[in-house]
């Protein structure tokens, strides 16, 4: 894995889910999946983002004859974390308390929320999500 994610667009992001909910994973089976929600996606576009996303060194792929099997270079969190700086930076300086505030005051919080937020910032250890298993690929 690198340590720094580059900046990738909203629709590469879309792509990325797919890759880090299944990888390793085949174009085809990113364009079966993509296609299966929008309708409206294209192969080629598709293949293009897949191309630059390699570019980018945010996927890596290995050939097994003519189809291309994709692994991710970075993890999920790792470009969460690259954005949730990068927004920070350009909407609030780079200062937190001002966007805790921002959302705060914009959204109501639930009492989930709020239990949430004060184990947080009690240092408690949070619960990580389910991770879903590797599936490995075969020809």
């Amino acid at each position: 894995m690198i340590r720094h994610a580059p900046k990738i667009t909203n629709t590469e992001w879309e792509i990325m889910r797919v890759i880090w909910a299944r990888h390793p994973i085949t174009a085809f089976e990113i364009i079966e999946r993509l296609t299966a929600e929008d309708p409206s996606w294209h192969p080629k576009t598709m293949r293009t983002l897949l191309a630059r996303l390699v570019k980018k060194k945010v996927l890596d792929y290995e050939p097994h004859g003519r189809v291309y099997v994709y692994e991710p270079l970075v993890t999920e969190r790792q470009c969460i974390t690259a954005e949730s700086k990068s927004f920070l930076d350009r909407f609030f300086g780079g200062a937190l308390t001002p966007m805790l505030a921002h959302f705060v005051r914009q959204r109501r919080l639930t009492k989930k929320d709020l239990e949430e937020l004060r184990s947080l910032l009690d240092g408690e250890p949070q619960n990580e999500p389910n991770k879903k298993g590797k599936k490995s690929w075969k020809q």
